[in-house]
């Protein structure tokens, strides 16, 4: 079935078709129409689930938390500061291994006061112990929260996974998207069993303390090491969907004309679909670029990102978060990732698109030129802020 839909209205037709059974959220913009349209789903009778209202993210999180345990699919959006509110309860959703899964439309965090994208608010929650998934479309939305209760729910895994749609650039703007036939559905998504759950006939022990000669660091290693198993898994799960439904997500990274590059960009979300636009267009004037986007935050494909590095000359790596530290959360993996491989290309951190401003084709445009000044001329390698207004180190491009 093929319907005209936002990415906030495509991120409930997913809950919907995966047959969640207890959706828990509180309203913020612009995740609201999310949970505002799956309410109407169960109201009307289309989805058979407990819609629980809450007071606030955090009891959200909790009301998840608690039907989790007890066995049944669970579902939950929020934005910006209300994900910030749920900090504390990802620790314990991951740290109790729940497959909740939850879609987070990125938003700026304040202050200044903002409700335009950046991806501050989901990699905030980088080290919860949750999966991140970065969607560049309307349908990848839908098609990626079929994924993550595939993934998150198998018995070696039972994490949590958080799913990023960009603010008004998917949330609000329509597209046509493939609803998949419950048939379909039933194929890929078997019914949730968990091995342990609460239950008064066969009791256990649940989030009990431990102290630190018992089981702590084993427990968290655990986590550690049922992320590592996902890296593939998260692959299979995208081939076995494209076997049924003709449609890839794109796995752990989307390589866009990166054969032959001699730069190529890596970034996340939809500005992804921007840069592709740019590729196209240097290409078609002789220039050796590539676009490569990285869907899978956690766990982080390293892998994946050795191999694109062994490559390619120079990766320019664009976040549009900043760590306050020395650059961007992406930069900081990627360098990470790259320090004790023999695949060491030119790298730089490119900071752009904070609080929703826009990342233009010039502004990529300038970024690329930028990044073959580094490579061809030794031009800084620092960590460059982007189209910033004003004066100074940072380059104005595109701002009049």
């Amino acid at each position: 079935m093929k319907i005209v839909v936002t990415g906030n209205e495509s991120a409930a037709w997913g809950a919907r078709v995966a047959g969640a059974e207890v959706i828990s959220a509180y309203p913020i913009t612009p995740q609201t129409t999310i949970v505002e349209k799956i309410a109407d789903f169960v109201a009307k009778g289309e989805l058979d689930a407990e819609f629980v209202k809450v007071e606030s993210e955090h009891s959200a999180m909790a009301a998840c938390i608690s039907a989790a345990n007890t066995g049944v699919r669970t579902f939950t959006a929020t934005s910006s500061q209300g994900l910030l509110l749920m900090h504390e309860l990802l620790h314990w959703a991951s740290s109790a291994r729940l497959p909740v899964v939850m879609v987070n439309v990125n938003r700026a965090t304040g202050p200044p006061w903002s409700i335009w994208t950046d991806h501050t608010d989901s990699l905030a929650q980088r080290d919860t112990g949750w999966m991140q998934i970065y969607c560049e479309s309307n349908q990848e939305v839908l098609d990626s929260i079929l994924q993550a209760y595939k993934v998150s729910e198998q018995h070696d895994v039972l994490l949590p996974t958080l799913l990023t749609e960009d603010a008004f650039y998917l949330s609000h703007t329509s597209e046509i998207v493939d609803v998949p036939e419950p048939d379909v559905v039933k194929e890929y998504l078997p019914k949730l069993e968990m091995p342990f759950k609460l239950d008064v006939d066969d009791p256990h022990g649940f989030g009990s303390l431990s102290m630190p000669h018992q089981w702590f660091p084993e427990l968290k290693y655990n986590i550690a090491a049922a992320m590592d198993t996902c890296l593939d898994k998260i692959e299979e799960a995208d081939r076995e969907f494209k076997k049924l439904t003709g449609r890839s997500t794109g796995g752990l990274i989307e390589e866009y004309r990166c054969d032959g590059a001699d730069v190529v960009f890596l970034c996340s979300g939809t500005m992804a679909s921007t840069a592709k636009d740019v590729v196209d267009a240097l290409r078609d004037r002789g220039q050796k670029v590539g676009l490569a986007r990285l869907r899978v935050f956690r766990p982080f494909p390293v892998e994946k990102v050795r191999d694109l590095a062994g490559r390619v000359k120079m990766l320019g790596v664009l976040d549009r978060s900043f760590c306050f530290g020395y650059q961007g959360a992406l930069g900081t993996e990627v360098q990470g990732a790259l320090f004790n491989s023999s695949a060491r290309p030119v790298l730089k951190n490119y900071i752009v698109g904070w609080g929703g401003r826009d990342v233009t084709l010039k502004v990529l445009e300038g970024m690329f030129e930028n990044a073959f000044n580094v490579l061809d001329n030794g031009l800084d390698r620092e960590v460059e802020w982007v189209n910033l207004k004003g004066e100074g180190k940072v380059p104005a491009w595109g701002v009049k």
